[in-house]
């Protein structure tokens, strides 16, 4: 049973940090890209960052290109996703999910997802 565990969000002010960490459990970490996407009440779920297998080809959306890095640990099927100068647009639901073989930025095309880790920032 495959198991993608979010955590490390919370609430952080304007210009703060936070990091995020997903712990995969039941699948072969290694062979599956990972990606994060967000989703902010009202609004559709989307791409923030996504990471290949072996953690040599990233993809960010422009909204956070620059303040947002995406990594993966594969001896501890860890993947995280440190965010710096946080606003409060960012503020969403934020889900790690997983797929095989290559890095997408589509959801729909992911195949595991986790149950999702709140960010909130305050002005």
């Amino acid at each position: 049973q495959v198991q993608l565990v979010e955590s490390g969000g919370g609430l952080v002010q304007a210009g703060g940090s936070l990091r995020l960490s997903c712990a995969a459990s039941g699948l072969a970490f290694d062979i599956y890209a990972m990606g994060w996407f967000r989703q902010a009440p009202g609004k559709e779920r989307e791409f923030v960052a996504a990471i290949n297998w072996s953690g040599v080809s990233t993809r960010y959306a422009d909204s956070v290109k620059g303040r947002f890095t995406i990594s993966r640990d594969n001896a501890r099927n860890t993947v995280y996703l440190q965010m710096n100068t946080l606003k409060p647009e960012d503020t969403a639901v934020y889900y790690c999910a997983a797929r095989r073989p290559d890095l997408r930025t589509r959801a729909e095309e992911y195949d595991y997802w986790g149950q999702g880790t709140q960010v909130t920032v305050s002005s």
